[in-house]
């Protein structure tokens, strides 16, 4: 009977895990295919997702997310331009003044461009663009960033209140499978935080 007892919650064991696998492989295919699509429209501004700059410089992958930013403000499908992100150290730039320097650059007019320099976080990026959307009375948004970061991006944004849709960027540095499986393992991870804590 122990034996019998023993195999029974093995298999209860086995269901459980294999239940939580297909779970987690779910979550991850929606989250693909929503990173995916791109549901760009006409709207007031695109809000720049922060990520890491070096100096005067952006990283790779956010020089892919202000490049498609400039691309659609040059499109005309946004107005403005908002750059999120503040500053990883005192002596360094805000990741959105080096995004402001190098949409200048690409030839973006500066009253054309917005940004805010406290955020550290996806959640703190759309809290604190929200503010700025107020501030100017922008009502709509597209939020840029990668595709594999989108999901977990609307869903703040949703909750915040943030009238948006998502744009993802065309090309991204996480090119290799090993990377972009990486990007998709944290995006699960994250986004289930996200549910259980709101943050």
């Amino acid at each position: 009977m122990k034996r019998a007892g023993f195999r029974r919650f093995l298999k209860w064991v086995a269901r459980i895990l294999a239940g939580i696998a297909i779970w987690l492989a779910v979550v991850a295919g929606w989250i693909a295919v929503f990173g995916g699509r791109d549901a760009s429209r006409p709207s007031d501004c695109a809000i720049v997702l922060g990520a890491a700059a070096y100096g005067n410089k952006p990283s790779p992958v956010f020089a892919e997310r202000i490049n498609h930013a400039v691309e659609l403000y040059r499109r005309g499908v946004v107005k403005h331009l908002l750059f999120t992100g503040g500053r990883v150290a005192a002596a360094d730039k805000s990741e959105s003044a080096v995004a402001r320097a190098h949409a200048l650059a690409a030839g973006v007019p500066a009253e054309a461009i917005l940004t805010e320099e406290y955020s550290r976080t996806t959640g703190q990026n759309l809290a604190e663009a929200k503010r700025v959307m107020n501030r100017e009375g922008l009502r709509t948004a597209v939020i840029v960033s990668d595709p594999l970061h989108l999901k977990r991006a609307a869903s703040m944004a949703d909750d915040l209140g943030i009238d948006a849709v998502t744009s993802p960027t065309p090309t991204s540095r996480y090119r290799s499978f090993g990377a972009k499986a990486g990007f998709l393992v944290r995006e699960v991870f994250f986004l289930h935080g996200y549910w259980f804590t709101g943050r």
